[in-house]
């Protein structure tokens, strides 16, 4: 017997021996411990992978989900803006013949959900048959009654439509509850099917597993035939509440796959009952709105007015006809649980067909006999709000409850009956889960998808699968710490080869100029690239610092250390002697180390976590390589927050790998990003704060008498030390480290530079016609320029008797004065009008 042999590895490999619950549904295993038919494939696929190899590729999808920026924003959680998205390895695997059986139930129970609101929010036949109590229509705080009588384009209310699925202990699936109102999870089911392809990209293959574009093609072709007025390149908008939404990531992910621009409220406006978008060329019009916000607050002037987030007179240009939203205003009437009673008879009424996909069986406690029911079983049921909203109670288990807690509960409910429902408690089904090392059942449900195709509506083949954070837990919310799969629906042909990155047929128009680019964007672009270059300049600066500290080779006797300190105040704002002490004082390294890692607004780490929420609200225009670095950036930020302590030289080292950081985000946002409005705009906010941040550097070193003592400080934080030793081969002199960081042109670090590249720009961005003259942010420019072209050496060195340039702190002062300045009108000019300002024939004749 050979050594291989005498060694041979046990089957299943140990961390596979997977034991299914003989008490519930299991998506894998049959009771007996043998995978499923439709299962066996990638289970043994799985096995052969092994659990070392498994857990490798587990790591490496973590990595791409955090590279990637996928996130999932938790409410009331401090990390919850940075909570990464959690996804496991293994996926969930439907049957062909189960999947199109639960396609055909979904696309019934869309169209009725459809017709029903057509009914509600037009004769409501259903109300005066008493199909309906009028109480659960009116009394329902998602009835928006000034939607009433308007009905959209085709009868359509639902253009998305997402039923939440159980598997009982019989196998068959049931249906929880229904979102209509913005139904999210499809992006991420898509972000996790990109994931775990590539992960098992072998097994996706061999599996035969149906693909996801055709679906999100149905669902872009619905949207374009929205337009009220049939153009050919119809304008749709995705509509986001913002980057503190929960699924923000979605919003962004979905708006760059299906070509949308990602707008919030403020981007819009309604003029004449047209709804337009804000952009750097005026007003364009708009024709259709995927909305991805509770459409309470989508108006403040018909719907809440202490919404924010809307667009005042939205309602209006419904009404009107001018542009179509989807879904259709008021749709989520139909996700109250309670209507989940009465579903049957209302498909047979509206449809005159027999319900195919059942609800989990529903009792509303508005009619005494359910209430009875529900009270005289609390310990069965799961207790939920009739009503969604934002102070609307969290599902209750009455079996999690004491005598006391139940009874409490039970006077609640018969103290206000219509505003609860009882559901029975489903024993969802589990699915194999990694647990990092070894496969758990977790228990787990199905949000599927269906999008508005033609008469009817095609399924999303898979959807997101949700599971539970630990083995009894029922709960598979992601707020409450869930996690996802992806979910595997098996072809029972070839699967289809439809990609949205290329074209279906006809020729697609050639398209260069960017004057379309919302004002929002570009303000956030121009802010990323500000914060940005803050940063860059100020971890610059606090390492050469640094360096000085720890340099042993010259400790106290650096000549220029003490100026760079006060260089450092002066560009941090900090208070005037804060920075002062010897090498080794404790006092000084522990107030740079707050400069480092303190949240304070003047810190190195609020600066990059700034550069982070700025790049955050431009996600949709970043590359996924920007993305990283930016990423990476605010990793490091944030393991700063986990050490109490840093030692000078691992300062030193964090300072390198940031500046390094910086140095790829420049290089990426030069070469990645197409060089139209948005690129400029970020261009010109790195342009300022590199100027700025030069003039006080230069101000705060050579003004004074003794500045030979900075000249090597300088160019090393200016970065052109090589530029200046390949020129003047060895002496350090005024008047050419001068010229290098204030007038020398050709210099990517020098003032000058910064200021002409900033003209360039002006002189190709979009500008109004209508005015005589220079426009007010141009004429600052211009000013700033030629007083640095017209300065004159001599007179800038001449000390005076004080023992201060003057001449040179005079000509620093204005450009401290008219850089924020220029920026103020900048914004003024292009990122905060509401009007038309805009000759786009002006924008063709410059190329943008």
């Amino acid at each position: 017997m050979t050594q291989s042999q005498s060694q041979a590895p046990s089957y299943p490999p140990e961390g596979f021996r997977y034991a299914p619950r003989s008490s519930v549904y299991d998506e894998a295993f049959v009771p007996s411990g043998e995978p499923r038919a439709h299962y066996a494939e990638l289970w043994h696929g799985v096995e052969e992978l092994g659990p070392p190899e498994i857990s490798k590729r587990w790591e490496q999808g973590r990595r791409l989900i955090r590279e990637n920026g996928v996130t999932y924003n938790v409410y009331g959680d401090p990390r919850g803006m940075d909570r990464p998205w959690v996804l496991d390895p293994i996926p969930l695997v439907l049957a062909a013949k189960e999947w199109n059986d639960l396609a055909r139930g979904l696309d019934q129970r869309a169209r009725l959900l459809n017709a029903l609101l057509a009914d509600l929010y037009g004769p409501q036949a259903t109300l005066r048959e008493r199909l309906l109590p009028p109480e659960l229509v009116v009394g329902c705080p998602a009835f928006l009654r000034p939607l009433h009588g308007i009905e959209p384009p085709a009868g359509v209310y639902l253009h998305l439509y997402a039923a939440d699925l159980a598997r009982g202990p019989d196998g068959g699936f049931w249906v929880l509850g229904d979102r209509t109102q913005a139904p999210s999870g499809a992006g991420y089911a898509l972000e996790n099917r990109i994931v775990v392809s590539r992960l098992l990209a072998q097994l996706f293959r061999d599996c035969k597993v149906e693909r996801l574009a055709p679906f999100f093609s149905a669902l872009r072709e619905s949207l374009a035939n929205l337009a009220p007025r049939g153009r050919e390149q119809p304008r749709v908008v995705l509509l986001t509440s913002g980057a503190y939404n929960e699924t923000y990531f979605e919003h962004a992910y979905l708006a760059r796959y299906l070509g949308y621009s990602l707008i919030e409220g403020a981007d819009l406006t309604v003029r004449d009952q047209t709804v337009y978008l804000k952009t750097l060329g005026g007003l364009e019009r708009v024709d259709v709105i995927l909305r991805r916000m509770d459409d309470g607050f989508c108006d403040p002037l018909s719907l809440r007015s202490d919404s924010s987030l809307g667009i005042a007179g939205l309602v209006r240009a419904v009404r009107r006809g001018n542009v179509t939203i989807a879904n259709a205003l008021g749709s989520g009437l139909v996700e109250s649980p309670a209507l989940l009673a009465f579903v049957p008879a209302l498909c047979r009424r509206l449809l005159d067909e027999e319900l195919e996909l059942p609800s989990v069986a529903t009792w509303w406690c508005g009619e005494e006999p359910a209430l009875r029911y529900v009270i005289d079983h609390l310990p069965e049921l799961v207790i939920k709000p009739a009503f969604f909203g934002p102070h609307a109670p969290e599902p209750v288990f009455g079996g999690a409850l004491s005598v006391e807690e139940r009874a409490e509960l039970a006077r609640r409910i018969q103290a206000r009956p219509a505003a609860f429902v009882g559901q029975e408690q489903v024993a969802l089904s589990t699915a194999p889960v990694w647990a990092g090392e070894s496969v758990q059942p977790r228990h787990a449900s199905l949000r599927a998808f269906v999008a508005r195709a033609g008469d009817g509506y095609v399924a999303l083949p898979g959807g997101l699968t949700r599971v539970s954070s630990s083995r009894n837990s029922l709960v598979v919310s992601m707020q409450r710490g869930g996690g996802s799969k992806d979910t595997w629906v098996l072809a029972s042909g070839l699967p289809s080869s439809l990609s949205l990155l290329k074209p279906a047929g006809g020729r697609i128009e050639i398209v260069r100029t960017g004057a379309d680019l919302p004002s929002r964007v570009a303000d956030n672009l121009f802010w990323l690239g500000r914060y940005a270059e803050r940063a860059e300049g100020t971890a610059r600066l606090l390492r050469s610092v640094i360096m000085r500290l720890t340099d042993d080779t010259l400790g106290a006797r650096s000549p220029e250390l003490a100026v760079l300190l006060h260089a450092l105040e002066v560009t941090t704002e900090v208070a005037a002697g804060s920075l002062t002490g010897p090498p080794g004082s404790v006092r000084l390294e522990r107030r740079l180390f707050e400069l480092l890692v303190e949240s304070d607004h003047r810190t190195l780490r609020a600066t990059i976590e700034a550069t982070f929420r700025a790049g955050s609200m431009a996600r949709d225009r970043l590359s996924a390589d920007t993305w990283r670095v930016l990423t990476q950036l605010h990793d490091q930020v944030l393991e700063f927050e986990l050490r109490q302590r840093l030692e000078l030289q691992d300062g030193l080292e964090s300072l390198n790998r940031l500046v390094l950081g910086f140095s790829a985000f420049s290089g990426l946002a030069m070469e990645n990003m197409t060089h139209g409005p948005g690129w400029r705009f970020a261009d010109i906010g790195r342009r300022i704060e590199r100027a700025f941040h030069g003039a006080r550097l230069v101000r705060s070193t050579l003004v004074a008498a003794d500045a030979p003592a900075a000249f090597e400080g300088i160019l090393e934080v200016a970065d052109s030390t090589i530029t200046y030793r390949s020129r003047y081969r060895g002496f350090v002199a005024f008047e050419p480290v001068l010229d290098l960081v204030l007038t020398d042109e050709t210099n990517p670090r020098s003032i000058a530079f910064q200021l002409v590249a900033i003209s360039e720009h002006l002189d190709a961005l979009p500008r109004s016609e209508r005015g005589v003259g220079l426009p007010p942010a141009a004429r600052t420019m211009l000013r700033a320029l030629t007083s640095i072209r017209l300065a004159d050496f001599a007179t800038l060195g001449r000390v005076s008797a004080g023992g201060r340039r003057e001449k040179l702190d005079e000509l620093l002062a204005c450009l401290e004065t008219d850089l924020p300045l220029f920026a103020d009108q900048l914004t003024l000019s292009y990122l905060a009008h509401a009007e038309p300002s805009v000759s786009l024939g002006t924008l063709e004749d410059k190329g943008v």
